[in-house]
């Protein structure tokens, strides 16, 4: 089981942005900016493009309106949309606010926030949805 399904079945403790039958929004915990979310499809798969078609078409669709939440909470150009996979074998998306292509380095210092400061993330993103 990966680590993405043990937040998934609530094994881990996550700060819960969107859930649907198929997918589960969460903010990142090591974040490259505030309001750095993962959406993770609730099937194990390795690899973005080896998802299933129907869950793949159906990824940005749920993706949207978070992005829109993130982009209202957060002073930025837009919301960049990446996905690398390398560091947990299972397919996600990160949604991460942005004003230029430098705020999606994964190779920068991470950001370390508090608990205090994840909760009102997450507060300020659930309620523009």
């Amino acid at each position: 089981m990966t680590l993405f399904s043990k937040i998934i079945n609530g094994d881990i403790p996550s700060y819960t942005i969107a859930e649907s039958e198929k997918f589960y929004a969460f903010l990142d915990i090591f974040p490259l900016q505030k309001g750095h979310t993962l959406i993770v499809p609730k099937i194990e798969v390795d690899k973005i493009f080896d998802v299933p078609d129907t869950y793949l078409s159906e990824l940005l669709v749920f993706a949207k309106p978070i992005a829109a939440a993130i982009e209202k909470s957060f002073a930025c150009n837009r919301v960049g949309m990446v996905t690398v996979g390398l560091e947990v074998p299972h397919a996600h998306l990160h949604l991460i606010p942005i004003n230029t292509a430098a705020d999606m380095e994964f190779s920068q210092p991470k950001l370390s926030l508090t608990k205090e400061e994840f909760a009102a993330i997450q507060a300020s993103i659930v309620s523009k949805l």
